[in-house]
């Protein structure tokens, strides 16, 4: 497989903000979350942001729960897996069809989320995932986007950012394998799984000149896909349609639609398009993943989106909801670690 040297992996990262570790792109953020924390008299003031999703949708959340809110005409098929129950995923993956998507039912960057193409593959992942999990349609519309929304209590939300996908691939050349193609792309080099079943099966292959191979299925950002700030897309039709969509989620005021699409233009008229996921109060803005973007307006739109965090929490507080006590936020917290120390032992 492709190696990168430390050193020039530890310059790419120290010159590119985007490769940076979360923990150290967010440090700074931290202190001005301190303060919106005692403005709100309340660690956990953003718990009352998403009334109706578990923590507001800060972490922890089960995704099957969410599923629950949206209305099923603009969800993929989706059903709940409990882990080891191989018997339910042969039956569902065969109802579902293949290829699926399987994906922890709490998760977060990526982690275990798997494109499945046969039932060989499903076994497999149904032996080795450690958590309860989803399977889930695959959705073949061209366009993933992820669009970030909010909504003051009593006033019209909006689309206040917009990133297109763009999914590591290779073009070939007629002469190169697969691998070799890979070993000229920084970006997969410093976050595609090298070691994936793809790539030990195909990564010997040599494509033909212009044939365009999809080496990470996955939208995510720490496995190679490309972030595409795609904020010129957002007009008054798409805030009506996202308006639109978000009405029908009870108590849903601030977040990320995860989607897929034919278009944008589709999107603007509600159709052909599938909600993949829902984020809540722990979503980021992903245009500012775009590459070059700056850190300085990168920082601005993290802290502009907090602050509104915060002031949709005390406005939905001032109406009566009310922020989780410390000791239950605490104990969230906890159940959250031990979540996750089960699924980084992949």
């Amino acid at each position: 497989m492709p190696k990168i040297s430390w050193l020039s992996k530890f310059k790419t990262k120290l010159t590119q903000w985007e490769y940076w570790p979360f923990s150290v792109l967010y440090f700074p953020v931290y202190f001005y979350f301190v303060w919106l924390t005692l403005r709100a008299r309340s660690i956990f003031f953003f718990t009352a942001s998403n009334p109706s999703i578990d923590f507001g949708g800060m972490f922890g959340e089960r995704k099957s729960e969410i599923f629950d809110i949206i209305p099923d005409k603009y969800l993929p098929v989706t059903k709940l897996v409990p882990k080891n129950d191989m018997s339910s995923a042969l039956s569902l993956g065969k109802d579902i069809g293949f290829p699926l998507i399987a994906k922890p039912d709490i998760g977060e960057r990526g982690t275990w989320v798997s494109k499945i193409d046969n039932e060989e593959e499903l076994r497999k992942y149904v032996d080795e995932c450690p958590v309860d999990f989803l399977l889930q349609e695959l959705v073949t519309y061209p366009v993933e986007l992820g669009v970030f929304y909010v909504k003051h209590p009593g006033q019209e939300g909006k689309v206040t950012s917009i990133v297109r996908k763009e999914f590591l691939s290779v073009k070939g050349d007629g002469k190169s394998s697969i691998i070799q193609l890979l070993k000229r792309s920084q970006r997969a080099l410093l976050t595609a799984d090298l070691s994936s079943d793809f790539l030990s099966k195909e990564g010997s292959r040599i494509p033909k000149a212009e044939e365009k191979i999809l080496v990470e299925p996955i939208g995510n950002h720490c496995r190679g896909t490309m972030f595409l700030n795609d904020e010129n897309e957002i007009n008054e039709e798409l805030n009506k349609a996202i308006r639109q969509v978000a009405s029908e989620i009870p108590d849903f005021h601030f977040g990320r639609f995860d989607l897929r699409c034919k278009s944008i233009q589709d999107l603007r008229e509600l159709k052909n398009f599938k909600i993949l996921e829902l984020n809540g109060a722990g979503s980021e803005p992903g245009h500012i993943y775009q590459p070059g973007f700056s850190l300085l307006r990168a920082y601005k739109d993290i802290l502009w989106h907090l602050r509104v965090l915060a002031d949709i929490s005390i406005e939905n507080h001032k109406r009566g909801i009310p922020y989780w006590s410390f000791r239950d936020g605490y104990r969230k917290w906890k159940e959250h670690k031990n979540h996750n120390r089960l699924l980084y032992k992949k």
